[in-house]
């Protein structure tokens, strides 16, 4: 049960990531302005990787574990690689605004599955653990 809370907590702090790089989107492409990539770009970029990289290994051994209906490797293997995409392409006003926009509905219906099934999961142990008392 440690791992599914660290990974709903994982999960969590991704999302917030995920709002904050939209919101930076939103910002870079009314302004017209490039952030400055070693200032902005890459420490945003570098706490995204760190953070989904312990998420990936995470919500592969709940995958493991909990085998989720809804909820494939793929997915995940997939989320990881869009979530460091947006990390950057948000920093730039150029980048598709349908794609990035795209990008960051998949991902956060994604994560928004990972954290809904590991709640439900712990909720129904929860459940299961009180009856047997």
């Amino acid at each position: 049960m440690a791992g599914q809370s660290n990974l709903w907590i994982l999960t969590s702090e991704l999302l917030k990531l995920v709002q904050q790089a939209d919101e930076v989107y939103e910002t870079v492409r009314s302004t017209g302005k490039e952030m400055d990539f070693y200032t902005e770009v890459k420490p945003f970029a570098d706490k995204m990787k760190s953070l989904s990289d312990e998420w990936e290994v995470e919500a592969k051994k709940w995958l493991m574990s909990q085998k989720p209906k809804y909820i494939h490797k793929q997915q995940i293997t997939a989320t990881l690689e869009n979530l460091q995409i947006i990390a950057v392409q948000a920093f730039f006003p150029k980048t598709s605004y349908s794609r990035f926009k795209q990008t960051v509905h998949t991902v956060e219906y994604v994560l928004n599955e990972v954290k809904r099934n590991v709640h439900d999961g712990e909720s129904s142990k929860n459940v299961i653990n009180d009856n047997e008392s």
